[in-house]
């Protein structure tokens, strides 16, 4: 794929105006990284940093059976969220496999809006259309939204400057509609970074103003903008997955450490159900872990793992975070190996290397 084949979000110009570095990010155009990736991790861990998100997708289910139809194609339970709640969830093939991880908004019994992974859009969206039949109006509305992630011990003190809205009355996943910036938007208290902070959905016409309101409110909290490198190493930290990496159809959620997000005991019938019953009772084969590397060298995605002198799987992700200030990494392997403490092996360019099973998450507050 050609840059000119690439799709731009409406912050483009923005970035590449200040200077970003821009590569291929899941058919978009997107920025990696500005002053440079360990700077901005740190910033936001100290400060507040800004996300072009906007290459997200947003898929929204309208109608008397809206809550109905979303309950039975997700893994959590809908029916028991008020609205303006939001929550972490998996959407499964019929086998258990993860077809994408979502965050799910709750406006009522007939409105819900479900942000997917930009590599899935298009994907996810088929699914849930043909999932939905005729029982609901289920509307890619991906195109009309910016969505700026605002993260970091300041975003709320910042975007406060911009809003009558109390944002301290808007707690962890939880979300309201109103003005800030002069325009109006979803505020949601929700990131990706492990971070307090703010995902910010407005119209596609209103993006970049609303990034440029913000960054000027924020020159003296030491806001500045963050790319796509400095995100990957913020989430490795608290061990978020990543779809494509840490997760996809060939992963269930118990294996990958999301066992939490499935309800078995949900009055909705969905998808996947009875497969995830019985993996559940028989218990995983292997689980995704934590790992630090106690050798010289850093694990690196696709990387093999060794396990008693065999191979036994590879890195799914895997860095030096500034943070943390080590070699981290998460790689899925045999069960009875996976404990806190194990030590195993990952091949670094034809060397074996000592690694160790970690706890989550690797940066604790």
């Amino acid at each position: 794929m050609t840059d000119a084949d690439l799709k731009k979000t409406p912050l483009h110009d923005v970035h590449v105006a200040a200077g970003a570095r821009m590569v291929p990010f899941a058919g978009y155009s997107m920025p990696v990284q500005y002053s440079g990736a360990s700077d901005e991790h740190l910033n936001v861990r100290r400060a507040v940093g800004l996300f072009d998100v906007s290459h997200m997708g947003e898929v929204v289910f309208e109608g008397a059976r809206a809550l109905e139809v979303a309950d039975r194609i997700v893994t959590n339970d809908l029916a028991k969220l008020d609205p303006g709640q939001a929550v972490y969830t998996v959407m499964c093939r019929p086998d258990g496999g993860i077809i994408d991880d979502l965050v799910v908004y709750k406006f009522g019994d007939e409105k819900i809006l479900i942000c997917v992974n930009a590599a899935n859009r298009a994907e996810d969206f088929a699914w849930m259309r043909d999932q939905a039949g005729d029982d609901c109006q289920v509307t890619d509305r991906s195109d009309d939204y910016v969505q700026i992630a605002v993260q970091g011990p300041q975003a709320a003190p910042l975007l406060q400057r911009l809003t009558a809205t109390d944002l301290a009355t808007i707690k962890t996943y939880r979300f309201v509609e109103g003005a800030l910036a002069g325009r109006e938007m979803i505020i949601a208290r929700t990131g990706y970074t492990g971070e307090d902070g703010f995902e910010l959905y407005c119209s596609a016409d209103d993006g970049a103003a609303v990034w440029a309101a913000v960054m000027e409110k924020g020159t003296d909290l030491s806001a500045k903008p963050a790319g796509l490198a400095a995100r990957d190493t913020l989430r490795l930290e608290y061990c978020f997955a990543l779809y494509g990496n840490d997760i996809d159809q060939t992963t269930n959620p118990y294996e990958a450490g999301l066992g939490w997000v499935v309800k078995l005991k949900k009055p909705a019938d969905f998808v996947g159900k009875a497969a995830l019953t019985q993996i559940k009772a028989d218990g995983p084969q292997r689980k995704l872990v934590p790992f630090e590397v106690t050798g010289r060298g850093i694990a690196r995605q696709g990387y093999p793992v060794i396990v008693d002198g065999r191979p036994a799987g590879v890195v799914t992700s895997g860095t030096k975070t500034p943070s943390v200030g080590k070699a981290i990494g998460l790689a899925y392997l045999p069960v009875d190996k996976a404990a806190p403490g194990t030590p195993f092996q990952v091949d670094i360019r034809g060397k074996p290397v000592d690694a160790v099973v970690s706890s989550r998450p690797f940066l604790k507050k």
